[in-house]
């Protein structure tokens, strides 16, 4: 009797002998050790292969729903070069080749096609060595998909590395489309060599506009993990998480169709919309990217928001690159919009102008010395570009006087002014979702005379973003607010998982003082103003230039080099947009190198396509008219 049989008996003798055992512990014995010799041959007639199920990573669309980045399905096509030397599944493989070619095989139904695959596999095992049946297995293979994949046989040769034996697993393909992988395996199967690939399921970021707001939207690694921009801030949303499916196939019957034995469904991640319009992102794109050609420069941001929410409606900056090839990303990937920080000038003045406002020490309408060109004040001397006898607060802004400003500020008094500048939000980081957002720099060093430069823009350092935020502060009746990027995060069928409220910051000044500085900064766009060049016909405008020389990293400024920038909003009276305009370093000799004569310009043209698209009702009738005298600063 043999070993399994002898085991068998005295099991079921104790069986008989035991009366103490329950029938139910009984019957547990007997499926556990006398049937488990069973249990196991059959066990080891199985193969199991587990198929991981990628979870779909979240789209990305704007504020209209527009599709800005989704996963597309693909995979990679592997070789398991192990299974590639087994004989049972290479004979299957070549009988089925040779039947194929035969006059019956199309007439035969499927049942007599198994039967004769299996009949011919056996003869051929048994007549051909095992050697031979294995290099014409190969052979074959290599036949059959080298046009499917692409490749020349000899290349698909060398990609499959036979000479390696220690390598047991090869990539053939990395990218495969999802046509392209139904094709496959409808050759693997049609052909009985399904066993022998490996097709890994993968998904490819792709971006529907590639080049427009790349440094918003951000990017994704190889990984599949978000690297930048909102596919980084909100990857933990988008990620979703993987599943998978184990397959049970008969090792015995090569022909018969693997069994899906357990599956847990993927988890797909959530979708973000941006509060970005991707036709108000166009048209900033498009009017930076002209605005730097026709002055000749290479850097460069236009920002427009809404003022009483926050939200970033478009973006954009340079250079920039290309979100699918992503070329030259480490030289382009700076964000001027967030990460640059420049001297921003007059810009800046409406700081200690609000504030002197806000705390009753002037109005509109009060009158300042301007002192006709220079002030000096102990050790301090303030300039101006032109000389300025008696202005009003208003006539400060609209003609830039540095003397005014600074009168103003030191009504104000140190304290008072600085804090002002930190409530506006200077010096610190706006907390938008981008990464690697600057702080700006502001220094109370108690040098009176960086005291005196800091009031009209200079010895201080900002972000573009920081400006467009302080002037919503001003164009929404004095309110600093958090920018928004994200407005919802939703499921796949549409659900709203969450919605981003607008996120008020602190309250920076009086809704009167807003508007009163909103009445003076639409005199800095009249005709006799700095920024007439930013007019717009059918509506007014509010807004400030500002010009300043470029630092020299080795001390003082760079001659003949500068920031040039208009921060503006529209209608003045109540503005449903503000948008900064900043030019770095441009190089034209067509006009004078000043906010008033690049900035404000491209400024009009963004505003007025803005407006279109916007369905702004016009204000009022403007007839652009020469002016009367052209006012710069810097």
């Amino acid at each position: 009797m043999n070993p399994v049989a002898s085991r068998r008996r005295c099991l079921l003798l104790c069986l008989v002998f035991v009366t103490g055992l329950s029938g139910l512990s009984a019957r547990l014995i007997y499926l556990q050790v006398v049937k488990s010799a069973d249990y196991a041959k059959k066990a080891d007639r199985v193969s199991v292969r587990k198929e991981i199920l990628k979870a779909n990573r979240g789209c990305v669309v704007d504020a209209n729903n527009q599709l800005v980045a989704r996963n597309i399905p693909r995979a990679r096509l592997a070789l398991d070069k192990k299974l590639l030397q087994d004989i049972g599944p290479a004979t299957i493989a070549l009988a089925n080749k040779e039947l194929r070619e035969t006059p019956e095989w199309h007439s035969w139904d499927a049942a007599t096609r198994k039967r004769s695959i299996r009949s011919a596999a056996s003869t051929m095992k048994n007549e051909m060595k095992a050697d031979v049946i294995i290099q014409k297995y190969i052979a074959h293979v290599i036949d059959l998909f080298a046009r499917p994949l692409g490749m020349h046989r000899p290349e698909l040769r060398k990609k499959m590395n036979l000479s390696n034996k220690r390598q047991k697993y090869v990539v053939l393909k990395k990218d495969v489309s999802e046509d392209d992988v139904a094709k496959l395996k409808a050759l693997t199967i049609e052909y009985s060599i399904l066993h022998a690939f490996v097709f890994e399921e993968t998904q490819k970021r792709w971006y529907v506009m590639p080049e427009m707001a790349a440094h918003i939207i951000g990017f994704v690694s190889h990984l599949g993990e978000g690297k930048a921009g909102i596919e980084s801030q909100m990857d933990s949303y988008m990620s979703g998480k993987d599943g998978y499916v184990k397959n049970h196939r008969d090792k015995f019957d090569l022909l018969a169709v693997a069994k899906p034995q357990e599956i847990r469904p993927p988890i797909h991640g959530l979708n973000i919309q941006l509060t970005i319009d991707m036709g108000l992102q166009a048209i900033l794109e498009e009017e930076l990217t002209d605005g730097l050609a026709e002055y000749e420069a290479q850097k460069g941001t236009i920002i427009l928001m809404d003022p009483q929410t926050g939200a970033v409606l478009a973006m954009a900056s340079r250079p920039t690159f290309n979100l699918n090839t992503r070329e030259d990303i480490a030289k382009n990937g700076y964000d001027f919009a967030t990460q640059a920080i420049y001297e921003p000038g007059s810009t800046f003045k409406v700081i200690a102008t609000a504030a002197a406002i806000d705390h009753g020490l002037v109005t509109p309408k009060t009158l300042i010395n301007c002192h006709y060109g220079t002030y000096k004040n102990g050790s301090v001397t303030v300039p101006d570009h032109h000389p300025y006898g008696m202005l009003s607060v208003e006539e400060v802004l609209a003609k830039s006087s540095n003397i005014g400003v600074y009168k103003m500020a030191l009504q104000l008094g140190r304290n008072r002014f600085y804090d002002s500048v930190k409530a506006f939000g200077f010096g610190k980081k706006t907390s938008i979702r981008m990464a690697g957002e600057s702080n700006g720099v502001v220094r109370r060093t108690g040098n009176p005379t960086d005291f005196s430069r800091i009031s009209y823009g200079y010895a201080v350092s900002v972000t573009p973003l920081q400006v467009a935020c302080a002037y919503s502060a001003i164009a929404n009746g004095g309110t600093l607010m958090k920018p928004l990027l994200v407005k919802s995060i939703m499921a796949n069928n549409g659900t709203q998982v969450m919605d981003y409220e607008p996120v008020p910051v602190r309250r920076v000044i009086k809704e009167r003082t807003a508007r009163k500085m909103r009445d003076a900064l639409a005199t800095v766009v009249d005709k006799k103003g700095t920024a007439w060049r930013a007019s717009v016909e059918g509506y007014q405008v509010a807004g400030k230039t500002g010009t300043t020389k470029k630092i020299n990293p080795k001390g003082g400024y760079l001659d003949g080099r500068y920031t040039v920038s208009f921060a503006g909003m529209m209608p003045a009276k109540n503005p449903a947009f503000v948008c900064v305009v900043v030019v770095d370093d441009p190089q034209t000799k067509k006009v004078k190198r000043y906010g008033g004569t690049i900035a404000a310009p491209i400024f009009a043209k963004v505003a007025s396509r803005v407006s279109n698209r916007m369905g702004l009702e016009p204000t009022e009738l403007i007839v652009p008219t020469q002016p009367l005298a052209q006012h710069t600063e810097h």
